[in-house]
């Protein structure tokens, strides 16, 4: 489970996240990253759990469209990615917000294929080593 203040709720962030940030695609996911804390003249989007004068923290969402399969499936598929983001918010910069789109052949992915798309998107998105 990530905890509270990594999660992206509110419809405007997501938002922001996919139209105004960068894309990165995978067979079994689509990675959109948006870098950095948002300017407080964007529309309000601004962390609802950031404190005061402290940098907020990174935060991601998911989207798992029923073309992934059926409720079982699509949450399994949901735990897998929160567990793998979990591990990985660290190496994203304070106030990212980072949407990730599981595509239809992520219900048949395994664990490590899904690892090896998230950490390949996220080198492409950060400019990390290829």
């Amino acid at each position: 489970m990530l905890p509270t203040e990594n999660r992206l709720r509110r419809r405007e962030d997501f938002a922001a996240a996919v139209r105004r940030g960068r894309r990165a695609g995978r067979p079994n996911l689509v990675v959109h990253l948006r870098r950095g804390s948002p300017r407080p003249d964007s529309g309000g989007l601004t962390d609802p759990h950031a404190a005061e004068g402290v940098a907020p923290p990174a935060r991601a969402g998911f989207v798992v469209s029923k073309a992934v399969g059926n409720a079982v499936v699509r949450n399994r598929v949901k735990r897998r990615l929160r567990h793998l983001v979990r591990e990985r918010l660290g190496a994203l910069p304070p106030g990212s917000l980072m949407v990730i789109r599981a595509l239809p052949g992520a219900g048949e992915a395994d664990h490590e294929e899904l690892a090896r798309d998230l950490d390949t998107a996220l080198q492409r998105l950060l400019g990390g080593p290829s």
